[in-house]
């Protein structure tokens, strides 16, 4: 699906709003229901780039629970170990 590489380019050159509102639209299509755990996905890394790390977490747990086998899974779950790192340092101060 070229759409699913177009929105990768979009993520990676820092578009997020823009990846996120083209996600949201091709969530709501039926005809991509073989795809809604990438999109999920991706959608998880937009939010992760802007710094919405609960919308994150969300849709990277959308995502594997249409598929376990989803990169979602590495996603999160470093994800998580991001927060718990910066959340450790908060008690040190």
């Amino acid at each position: 699906m070229e759409q699913i590489e177009n929105l990768k380019e979009l993520i990676n050159q820092g578009d997020v709003d823009t990846a996120i509102e083209q996600l949201n639209q091709l969530l709501l299509d039926t005809s991509v229901e073989n795809e809604k755990d990438i999109l999920y996905y991706l959608r998880g890394n937009a939010y992760r780039k802007k710094g919405d790390w609960k919308q994150a977490l969300d849709n990277y747990q959308y995502a594997i629970n249409l598929n376990p086998d989803s990169p979602a899974v590495q996603a999160r779950k470093m994800a998580i170990d991001i927060l718990n790192f910066y959340h450790k340092d908060m008690y040190n101060q």
